[in-house]
């Protein structure tokens, strides 16, 4: 079953967490085609290094919109806690360029859970350890009757999500990743790597106790066997990309009764797998054309 997502009712219990923000651009001078010299901004890319109980854990390359948010996020999609209130705080320090974990009680068995490391596909290339892909099997996801989505919903978050004032629209080069419920976009996070905006959007889901179960995941990037366990992970059962789907991607999500579309952009979409939480309101296929030609 995925991590507890009830919020914390005691405040003592809940992390204590900077608001370490950092410029999300720069700019920089460019020369294009034309021969001219202009000014232009580009994505700030930066090391975060993580450490836990003061042993370094990884480091993750980000845009740092919300890093308190992504570490927490990365902590509860590794399995590497049990639950929010076993976070004490967590400090990020942009000078240096890390992210001090402090746990309750600590991790006992960390060094043996991260020992085994699999480099997984993608910008910024994320990092799964232990054997999470092997535990994926034992998550249970909303069944149909009770998470659904109708097209008419699919194209309006879509639409939402066209609307979206973004760093991509300024500057390229970033994946964006959303949470829907309906067509109300819940959080909107974007950075360097699809992994690290879906840890960042679970890290807010955990914080403020928000359940995956009704909700639906959005992401630019394509669909690998990552982002579907860490969309299980998250209980979210109905993920949408503007992109498209991998083998593993579709096995893992057939496999786990999820619901994944893709190259979905507009009122355009394919549904790769779960049509049965789909509620198809077909688009009349535009009459065909025929051409005769001149005498």
């Amino acid at each position: 079953m995925p991590p507890s997502v009830r919020p914390i009712t005691d405040p003592a219990l809940s992390p204590r967490m900077t608001d370490a923000r950092a410029p999300m651009l720069r700019e920089i001078e460019i020369l294009d085609e034309y021969g001219a010299r202009r000014r232009i901004h580009i994505p700030a890319e930066r090391p975060l290094t993580v450490f836990v109980d003061k042993r370094e854990l990884v480091t993750l390359m980000t845009l740092g919109a919300s890093p308190e948010m992504l570490v927490l996020g990365y902590l509860r999609n590794q399995r590497l806690v049990p639950d929010l209130a076993a976070v004490e705080s967590i400090t990020v320090d942009w000078d240096v360029g890390a992210a001090a974990v402090r746990t309750r009680e600590g991790i006992a068995d960390l060094e043996q859970r991260t020992a085994r490391r699999v480099v997984t596909t993608g910008c910024g290339q994320g990092t799964v350890f232990g054997d999470l892909m092997d535990q994926v099997g034992a998550l249970r996801l909303p069944g149909p009757e009770l998470a659904r989505i109708r097209q008419g919903t699919l194209a309006g978050l879509l639409e939402v999500i066209r609307q979206q004032d973004s760093i991509h629209r300024k500057a390229g080069s970033v994946h964006g990743c959303a949470l829907f419920r309906g067509t109300e976009l819940l959080c909107f996070v974007e950075d360097v790597g699809r992994h690290n905006a879906i840890d960042t959007i679970a890290g807010w889901m955990w914080l403020h106790g928000v359940d995956g179960a009704d909700k639906v995941f959005y992401t630019t990037g394509r669909l690998t066997s990552e982002m579907v366990m860490k969309a299980a992970h998250m209980g979210v059962p109905i993920v949408v990309s503007r992109n498209g789907v991998t083998h593993m991607g579709h096995e893992l999500a057939t496999r786990l009764g999820m619901t994944l579309f893709g190259r979905a952009a507009n009122k355009h979409f394919l549904c790769y797998c779960g049509a049965e939480r789909f509620d198809s309101e077909p688009i009349p296929e535009p009459a065909s054309v025929r051409v005769v030609a001149g005498g």
